[in-house]
This record gives C-alpha cells, sequence and structure tokens, in this order.
C-alpha cells in the first residue's frame, strides 16, 4: 500500500481530535507489534475512537478508500493478530473501556471491548458474580480481545473459554454499518448464530465495540495443589486419571522443569520444590459451594496423582500461598520470552492423548534441532509449546527446516485427534499451517464467508488465511 495518506487523512481528521489521531513515531511503534515473537510492521496512523459512531465513520473512510483497518488495544497476542502487516489504520479500542451494566438479578453484564479482563472479574465478584475465563494475561489483556480471540484460560477446563459467555455483540461491519448479532437470553434458535461466527473471528469480520455476557454465581470455597513428578510423561498421564476418577477441577496446569526454573528466576517471592529429581509440577485447583464436598475432591485428586507417580502433594496452606503458584503459573510465558526470543504453538489434543504429544514434541524437536519448553492447560489438553531461540543462528530461526519441524508437529497433533490452536488464535504466524487443520472445501467456505462480510478485504488483511 503507498505511504501517501493525504486522501483520505483529512476525513479521518474530521472524525476524532488530534490527540486521538496519532502519527508520530512513538505511537506508530507502540501499535507496531504484540507479544508475538519480535515481529514489528507499523500502521501509517493509530484511530483512537471512544464510541461506537467514531468506529463506524472511521470504518466508512477505510472501506471508501480501501485502507487496512487493524483492531487493537492491549496488544497481548500471541500470534501476530495485532500487527499491522498491510500498514493503514490500527485501531485502538482501549477508550471503550467502560463496564456499562452488571445485571445481578439475570447474572449478565454488558461491557465495551476495552475493559480489562481482570477489572472486570473483580467487578463481578464484589457482586457474588463470576466471569470464568482467565487467561494468563488477565491482568492487561481485554475482554474485546478476549472474545476475538476465544481465550481461554485456567478456568476453561471447568467452566468453558469465552465463547460459552457470549450472548451478544454490537459489531460494526467493514462498510461502517452498526448491528446486534443475537439476543440478551440464554436460549436463542432463531436464525444464524452470528454471535458466534464473530467470536473467535480475529478481528477480520468486523469491530466488536459492545459485549453481553453470561455470568454463574462466584464459588465460595477453593482447594489448590501442587504435585512434583520425577516424569514429565507421568505427570501428563495423570490428568486423565483425575477425570476417571469423578472430580473435575477448576484449574489443572502442567509446568516442565525448565518452565518452572526460568519463572522462579523471572518472579520474586515464590518458592516451589524443585529438587534433582523433580522433572515437572501439576497445580491443580477444585472450588465449588460445600466445604467438605471441596474438601473430598481434592483429597480424591491427590491420592490419585500420587498413584500416579506424584511425589510429596502440597496444599495451599493461605490464600497468599496459592496466589504465589497462581502468579508463578501465570508468568511463565513473561519468564521464557526474557530468556529468549520464541516461537510459541499453542497445541491441544483430547486430554488422554497429552503423553503421546509430550513425547512427540521432544522427539520432533531432536530430530529438527530445537530445544522447547513446555506448560499450559493440562485438564483441556493444551500444552504451550514454546520453541526457543537460544543459540539458533538467524538463519537456522527463520528457515525451511523449524518451519518443516512444526508442521511436523502440527500434523502429529491433528493425526492425534487435536487442532494447531486451542486459545491463541492463528494471526499471522499460523495462518501458514492452517491447511493441516482443515480440508479445502472447510478453508474455501471460510474464504467465502470472509468475501461477503468484507469484500474489499479491510479488516485485518494478511492474517488467518493461508496464501492462496
Amino acid at each position: 500500500m503507498s505511504e501517501d495518506t493525504s486522501r483520505w487523512l483529512p476525513l479521518l481528521q474530521q472524525i476524532l481530535p488530534a490527540e486521538r489521531l496519532r502519527v508520530d513515531v512513538e505511537s506508530l511503534d507502540a501499535y507496531a507489534h504484540d507479544e508475538t515473537e519480535d515481529l514489528h510492521v507499523r500502521p501509517q496512523v493509530v484511530c483512537v475512537p471512544e464510541n461506537t459512531a467514531e468506529v463506524s465513520a472511521i470504518l466508512k473512510v477505510a472501506y471508501a478508500h480501501g485502507i487496512p483497518v487493524t483492531p487493537a488495544a492491549a496488544r497481548t497476542g500471541l500470534s501476530g493478530g495485532a500487527i499491522p502487516v498491510h500498514g493503514g489504520i490500527s485501531l485502538s479500542m482501549e477508550r471503550l473501556n467502560r463496564i456499562l451494566e452488571i445485571d445481578a438479578a439475570n447474572f449478565q453484564a454488558a461491557v465495551e471491548p476495552g475493559v480489562i479482563n481482570q477489572v472486570f472479574h473483580e467487578a463481578c465478584k464484589e457482586q457474588g458474580l463470576f466471569y470464568p475465563p482467565d487467561p494468563s494475561s488477565w491482568g492487561s489483556s481485554t475482554l474485546g480481545g478476549n472474545v476475538a480471540y476465544n481465550a481461554g484460560g485456567p478456568k476453561a477446563v471447568k467452566y468453558g473459554v469465552t465463547s460459552a459467555y457470549v450472548l451478544n455483540l454490537e459489531v460494526v461491519l467493514p462498510n461502517g454499518e452498526v448491528l446486534w448479532t443475537g439476543a440478551n437470553t440464554l436460549k436463542n434458535s432463531t436464525g444464524y448464530n452470528l454471535t458466534q461466527l464473530f467470536v473467535g473471528s480475529e478481528g477480520t469480520l468486523g469491530v466488536i465495540t459492545k459485549i453481553v455476557l453470561r455470568l454463574i454465581p462466584y464459588p465460595k470455597v477453593s482447594f489448590t495443589l501442587l504435585a512434583p513428578f520425577a516424569s514429565a510423561e507421568a505427570a501428563c498421564a495423570a490428568v486423565a486419571k483425575i477425570f476417571q476418577a469423578g472430580v473435575t477441577p477448576s484449574g489443572l496446569e502442567f509446568m516442565e522443569r525448565d518452565a518452572i526454573d526460568w519463572t522462579l528466576k523471572y518472579v520474586d517471592g515464590v518458592s516451589i520444590p524443585t529438587g534433582p529429581n523433580i522433572e515437572a509440577h501439576l497445580l491443580m485447583e477444585v472450588d465449588g459451594f460445600d466445604e467438605d464436598a471441596v474438601l473430598k475432591e481434592a483429597e480424591t485428586m491427590a491420592v490419585v496423582v500420587e498413584e500416579a507417580g506424584a511425589l510429596e502433594v502440597l496444599f495451599a496452606q493461605s490464600a497468599a500461598e496459592r496466589d504465589a503458584i497462581w502468579k508463578l503459573r501465570r508468568r511463565v510465558g513473561e519468564a521464557v520470552k526474557s530468556h529468549s526470543i520464541y516461537k510459541e504453538e499453542d497445541t491441544v489434543v483430547p486430554r488422554a492423548k497429552l503423553p503421546e504429544l509430550l513425547r512427540a514434541v521432544k522427539r520432533i524437536g531432536a530430530e529438527f534441532g530445537f530445544q522447547s519448553v513446555c506448560y499450559g492447560h493440562a485438564g483441556d489438553g493444551n500444552l504451550h509449546v514454546n520453541i526457543v531461540k537460544g543459540d539458533m543462528s538467524d538463519e537456522d530461526w527463520q528457515g525451511p527446516k523449524l518451519q518443516e519441524g512444526i508442521r511436523t508437529l502440527f500434523r502429529e497433533v491433528v493425526a492425534m485427534g487435536g487442532t494447531i490452536s486451542g486459545e491463541h488464535g492463528i494471526g499471522l504466524v499460523q495462518k501458514g499451517y492452517l491447511d493441516l487443520a482443515f480440508s479445502a472445501p472447510a478453508l474455501d467456505l471460510q474464504r467465502q464467508i470472509k468475501a461477503v462480510v468484507d469484500p474489499t478485504g479491510i479488516m485485518n488483511p494478511g492474517k488467518f488465511f493461508p496464501e492462496a
């Protein structure tokens, strides 16, 4: 695209004041990247609307002049979805950040997309209500981004991912038209499910400007356990056995040794067992409303993992100890990135296949010459495979050998009944592998949907679809 903005920038200046229409280098650099590897591509302008009408007006200009539009906000994504690879407009939703209503009578809430996940979670908790999706970046990621990428998090194993809580969306289409996708009801069998079409669409179909979410009662009791294992595979194998024993944890996380060691150096004030014979940990949590019943589940879980090879199982003795353990888990990604540039693969398989997946990761790494650090949401089979650059040359890091190694891994994941992304999305860095997850007719159908909704191709171009 031409760098000449003279034909359309004056039109945007009629919509937004100068302080919210940014062309300074600092702003362009800030919106040139998210948390994906070390990738940077500047937009030509950053637009910061404050309401739906401004979003609509901006998109009308973009639609008329063929200007690429990349929605963004906190830019915590790990698949490159917020990187404006074709320049144009980076559309920041950070100022649409109001909790519009928390309806305790109907267990619903209406929010704008720039609301921070943790802020919303805590506002609901004050009213005894629970919004479970809690990605590791919940302290900075926004609900709009969570919806756009169908975010999960540790609680997904029991409560489900973002899509399970979205009832209705206000969306601005690429041509500037505004619509609601559904209804604020728990049941809706009226027409196509447009709401779920936009959930997980990664900003390729339109811009979400309001979200209506389902809530549930906040659990009154929880117990957190930490189980060290001498074998990472044994830790993975224990996961299915917990469910077979009739326990559904509210959190069940896997961390292998390197992930733990690097994070302990990165995060202050956390201490867990890391003896020479410990290769992995399972972080386990159960919750509910009856203390005796929840405690019984915790005790059952402890027995199961000990029989599966866990060493001494530790119960968190206080809220502070529990929070410290979860802090460790939530900071693993940052710790790995501080250690080395990395590519994070977001594989997911049926949970009983986790040991097979872990073996495949290590075997393929040895074959193709890469080191991996694994952790993730073991309870729903979602293993984050961090391929670290370390001492690899730039040629090897960017070259075909590593790409073929990742493709080989994804091919085996799909053969196990899994898929190539559990919660991070496809975005920029995974689009070249989407053909492994979908047949040609399925990919073609998705391209046709994109073409109908976004006929000029301005919405987050260069993402999601493999090059034709």
